[in-house]
Parts: C-alpha cells; sequence; structure tokens
C-alpha cells in the first residue's frame, strides 16, 4: 500500500530515525491534540497514525456523503450493496493517490440496514513507523513541522493506571439469549451464530491510556485506536477479516474455537490440549473455515482458493484459537470492495448460514455497531486490510462499554458460553484506564 497522499501540489515527506518504540510513537500522536480525528493502525511489522481529514466518506442507511478538497459536500441516496456505495464514493475522488482509514458497522450487513454504517478518512497526515524509521507524508506544511517538533520532544504520552473491569456481571441475560440460539438451531433455523453481550464500564475512560495498556498485554493479528466525529475505539484484533494487496491476492483469517490463555505453562498446555480435541470446537472451526472457502469462491478464481496452517492455535491475549487462513486470486473484473463484501461480517462473529445468522442476532441483540464489524484501510491502488473487530473498548458522549460473544452451536451449553465471553473480555477489561 503506497504512503503519499497528493493533491495538486507534491506531498511533503519527511524520514527521521527515532528510538521510541512505535507503540508509544502513536500514542504520543494520538494523546497529542494536534488533530481531531485520527485513525491508527498497525499490521505486522508496521504502524501507521492517519491524522486529520483531507477527504472523508461517511455511509449513513439512506445517504452516502462525501466531500473532497476544493470541492463542497455531496449527499446522495443509494441502494444496493453497502460495499458498492463505497466504492463509487472513492472511484470519485479527485486525488491521484490516497489512502483511506477508518470504520465499517456490523448493520452493513444487515437485511435493513440502520443508522450509521461507515465512516472513513483520507487523512492530512500519514505518520509511518517500520523498521526504526518513521516517515512522515501529508498535504500541510503546518502538520508536518507541528508532528516534526512533537517527535524531537523527549518523553511520551502520559499513560494512566487501570481500574479493571467485572466481566462477570451480566450473566442471567445471556445464559437465557444462548439458549434460545441453541433452540432454534435445534428446529433448524441456521447452524452457528454467535450471541453477544454488551458490558458497560462504570467510568469514563482514557481510551490512549487503555490502548497503550492493552497493547502490551496483548498478541493482535491487527491493533487500532480511532477518534472519528466524536466516536472513539481501542481494540486488539484477533484476526484479519480481509486482506488484499494490489495485484488482488485475498487472505482471510478465520478463528473459531476458544479456550483461556496466560494461566500458567500447565494449565494453558492443558487447555491447549482440550481446545484441540473438543468435539464441538473443532465442529465450530471447521465450518467457519468451509464458509470462508465459499466466500472467496464467489469473487476469486476458482482453483486458487486454498486453506493453509488448518487448525493451527492462535494465542491472543488472554484466549487462544484454532485458526486457519483462507486465500485466493480476486477473478477478473472483482476489487477489494467485492472480496471484503464476500467475507462481510466475519463468519466467526456472525454464524451460519450467515443470512439467518445475522437475522437472529437483529432479535436477539441491540445494534452492535463497530463491534463485529471492520476497521479498515483501503488505498487508490486497489490494496485493502481490515481488521475484524473483537476484544475492543468503544467510547461515545461520556460513556463506554466492551463487548464480547460466542459461537453457538447445538453443542453448545448457556454456562460454558458465558464463561468463554469472560475469558474473551479478559483481553482488554483488565486494562481499562479511567479517565481523570
Amino acid at each position: 500500500m503506497s504512503t503519499g497522499l497528493r493533491t495538486d501540489a507534491n506531498p511533503v515527506e519527511l524520514v527521521v530515525e527515532h528510538a521510541s518504540a512505535p507503540l508509544a510513537l502513536m500514542a504520543r500522536l494520538a494523546g497529542s491534540g494536534l488533530f481531531g480525528d485520527y485513525v491508527v493502525y498497525e499490521r505486522p511489522g508496521s504502524w501507521t497514525f492517519a491524522g486529520g481529514v483531507l477527504a472523508e466518506v461517511v455511509l449513513d442507511a439512506g445517504a452516502v456523503r462525501a466531500h473532497w478538497p476544493g470541492q463542497a459536500p455531496v449527499t446522495r441516496p443509494w441502494t444496493g450493496r453497502p460495499a458498492d456505495a463505497l466504492r463509487r464514493a472513492f472511484a470519485d475522488a479527485p486525488l491521484p493517490a490516497w489512502n483511506a482509514y477508518g470504520w465499517i458497522a456490523f448493520e452493513c450487513a444487515a437485511a435493513r440496514p440502520s443508522g450509521r454504517l461507515a465512516h472513513l478518512v483520507v487523512p492530512r497526515t500519514e505518520v509511518r513507523a517500520e523498521n526504526g524509521r518513521v516517515t512522515v507524508t501529508g498535504t500541510d506544511e503546518t502538520d508536518i513541522e507541528q508532528v516534526a517538533e512533537l517527535l524531537a520532544k523527549p518523553g511520551g504520552h502520559p499513560v494512566g493506571e487501570p481500574s479493571p473491569v467485572d466481566v462477570s456481571v451480566g450473566g442471567a441475560p445471556y445464559r437465557a439469549r444462548v439458549a434460545e440460539a441453541v433452540a432454534e438451531i435445534h428446529a433448524g433455523l441456521y447452524q452457528k451464530v454467535i450471541v453477544s453481550r454488551r458490558l458497560d464500564v462504570p467510568h469514563p475512560v482514557d481510551v490512549v491510556s487503555t490502548y497503550v495498556r492493552g497493547r502490551e498485554a496483548n498478541t493482535p493479528a491487527r491493533s487500532f485506536l480511532l477518534d472519528l466525529g466524536g466516536f472513539e475505539a481501542t481494540g486488539f484484533s484477533p484476526e484479519v477479516l480481509a486482506s488484499v494487496d494490489s495485484a488482488g491476492r485475498v487472505m482471510t483469517q478465520p478463528l473459531a474455537g476458544t479456550r483461556a490463555f496466560g494461566l500458567g505453562p500447565d494449565t494453558d498446555a492443558r487447555t491447549r490440549h482440550d481446545l484441540e480435541t473438543d468435539p464441538k470446537e473443532i465442529y465450530e472451526h471447521a465450518v467457519s473455515v468451509r464458509t470462508s472457502q465459499e466466500e472467496l469462491y464467489r469473487v476469486c478464481e476458482q482453483d486458487s482458493v486454498r486453506v493453509t496452517g488448518f487448525m493451527t492455535v492462535k494465542e491472543r491475549g488472554s484466549v487462544q484459537h484454532l485458526g486457519s487462513s483462507v486465500s485466493g486470486t480476486l477473478s477478473p473484473g472483482r476489487t477489494a470492495w467485492d472480496a471484503l463484501d464476500a467475507l462481510f461480517p466475519g463468519v466467526t462473529a456472525s454464524g451460519i448460514p450467515k443470512p439467518e445468522a445475522i437475522d437472529a442476532i437483529t432479535r436477539l441483540e441491540e445494534r452492535r455497531g463497530l463491534y463485529s464489524g471492520a476497521v479498515v484501510t483501503v488505498s487508490h491502488d486497489g490494496a485493502l486490510d481490515s481488521a475484524l473487530v473483537l476484544r475492543a473498548l468503544y467510547a461515545e458522549n461520556g460513556r463506554a462499554w466492551l463487548r464480547a460473544g460466542a459461537g453457538i452451536v447445538s453443542a453448545s451449553t448457556p454456562d460454558r458460553e458465558y464463561e468463554e465471553t469472560c475469558e474473551k473480555l479478559s483481553s482488554i477489561a483488565p486494562h481499562v484506564v479511567p479517565r481523570t
């Protein structure tokens, strides 16, 4: 994915050696107040801070609004697939090169989408940390100068102490929803559904400090931190939803099957063996991988679809999962937006078959929003990378909350599924930092 942003003028670029660890650098930028809106996105070996708004695309249930530099905002109605509405909005970009960052809500996949569905920005300034070097690229010389001054200052963002959130509340209503889902599965309505529960945080949260504390304790496939339009979120995604390079190679990484992790070598080894031999967990994972294959067959060349690393145990903070990678090459005429549409929402956060599972989720739960949606970065060259949003904290209008779910199949029991949500919430709940 390219790093340059250009309008009619050449971009300003600054490359420096920087001693700070990337996590500390991202926290310093996010907490600096230099940019009202920003997105931090971590991929293996690469951290990017996207600050300020050069352009913006916002998708609501009834309309898509695009605001490009030098032009008045344009709001248009849309029908059909949300991914197509986003693709058309970015096809109109009057920029020769751009990268966009933002989020897509779970409700994009609903039969009748509602509320805010997506919010993406092309930043004024990008700061990328890779291999001990920091590259600052942008369209505004003042931004570049301010970032350079910030990088030159000693110290970093002050990180507060966590106040752990109790994950054990709310068990009774969740168990009841699980029992209802199991009954619907036995009635033949669907094979699998992910039932989640929301956990409110009893105090305002320092989201940047929570990102630092949580990232220090987690081993995510992707991590993110964002503040767009006053909505904040941070998380440690256990799996890649869709990654597409500029040559059209697609990869998704379904994880399904869960046990606790981090309880000591002997306990971790025992729970790993239990995970790898439990028929319910193996079935849950196998049907998820099969679904991911079927989804890629819709948009990829048939003989290119492959499964690798089948049922490998992935350690993700307080839990361990069974994981596999499914990949393929886009068919002629298909784009990264098609791949995202085929895989969204993640099978491991929705269910099987997806339409029936999504319908069940809308009946069993309140609006999810960003939970089990995606944080996305997309580029003019056709590349796209998206993290499935799990193990995350969300904050808006002075309130913060967590959310976690479990995959319900015919063999599920309410007590075990509730326990699984506690294990997943423990990836972030102990690391929540109050705002002072």
